[in-house]
């Protein structure tokens, strides 16, 4: 079989180790030919191919990033884009796709297989918000850095006496504010699936400064004020129809200063979140999905996406993949709470 991969959406890390897993068992194991298609969907719809050999993966286990190069190119937004994709799969006479990605890369892939297009999708976000899947890989990457940063700013905060509002990735889902929150002992958690009060917000950092303390709050990109909108940081949309989120750190930071008098400020990871080298849980967890997934193929098993359910990979419909984000629950929500001012 000639078996085509690309990787879309967000880099993350961990996409090179998938990469090497679908190619080296790809190859070794069932004597398939794997084509890399580069910059995510727009690969296909232009015809832009790499050939993914043992040699070309040899060396990027631990790298960030991929070698593929990625976009958030939709074929469904591009004019004549799924007749120029289905084209090029003839034209280079591939057989099956591996498409690795979020929510809108497999929600393309969950189409083409309905037009006829044998795909299996493999998971990918660093936000941890597919449903069909207890973990996606580059999320645990992205807790570690998340958790670094704030231990590194509390120790300047406990210096210089000041409110640390730390911003994270998390546009629908607070997964990343919430592990990394706990982590790194934040005073407060804030995430998009509960508005806030900023009265208490208040109320929990100066609590804190009472015990002669400095509080760091961390909160998610997408968190929204009571009674307030999500804040963008531009209003521009992408091919998926996003908007890029941004801006609630600072807004709530400089609400702190003016409510308690108190100096504060804030620091936005923004994509160093993610970048850099995978840990040892993603680059496993993103090996054995590449493992699995060329199996599925190899099986004929289309229309599916390979998932963690425990310590198992299974496999799961694509449109069960797609059909609901996975959001942070009441209870764990609560859980954080009692540790919060």
């Amino acid at each position: 079989m000639r078996v085509g991969v690309l990787t879309g959406g967000g880099d993350c890390p961990g996409l090179n180790a998938v990469l090497r897993a679908v190619t080296r068992k790809g190859i070794s194991v069932y004597g398939h030919e794997i084509v890399g298609f580069r910059n995510g969907w727009l690969g296909p719809i232009e015809g832009l191919t790499t050939p993914l050999t043992l040699d070309k993966v040899e060396d990027v286990l631990n790298r960030g990033g991929t070698i593929l190069g990625s976009s958030r190119t939709n074929p469904y937004s591009v004019d004549g884009g799924v007749e120029r994709l289905k084209s090029t799969i003839a034209e280079h006479r591939i057989d099956a796709l591996v498409a690795i990605g979020g929510e809108d890369t497999l929600g393309v892939a969950e189409k083409l297989t309905a037009e006829g297009v044998p795909v299996v999708g493999v998971p990918k976000t660093i936000d941890n918000d597919l449903d069909a899947t207890d973990y996606t890989f580059g999320f645990d990457t992205a807790v570690h850095i998340a958790t670094e940063a704030i231990d590194r700013l509390r120790t300047t905060a406990e210096s210089h006496h000041r409110a640390l509002v730390v911003e994270v990735m998390g546009r629908h889902a607070g997964w990343i504010a919430l592990h990394s929150g706990l982590a790194g002992g934040a005073n407060v958690i804030l995430v998009p699936e509960q508005e806030f009060s900023v009265d208490r917000v208040v109320d929990w950092v100066e609590q804190r400064f009472e015990r002669q303390y400095a509080p760091i709050i961390v909160v998610a990109e997408g968190a929204i004020p009571e009674g307030g909108e999500e804040l963008l940081a531009a209003g521009e949309k992408d091919a998926f129809g996003h908007v890029r989120l941004g801006g609630v750190g600072t807004w709530l930071a400089d609400e702190i200063a003016h409510r308690t008098g108190k100096e504060s400020r804030a620091v936005v990871l923004g994509h160093v979140q993610r970048g850099g080298t995978p840990t040892a849980y993603d680059r496993v967890l993103a090996t054995r999905f590449g493992l699995h997934a060329i199996d599925s193929i190899s099986d004929g098993d289309f229309g599916k996406m390979v998932a963690l359910r425990g310590t198992d990979i299974v496999r799961v419909p694509l449109r069960e993949a797609t059909a609901a984000l996975k959001t942070v629950p009441k209870e764990r929500l609560a859980e954080a709470e009692v540790l919060f001012g």
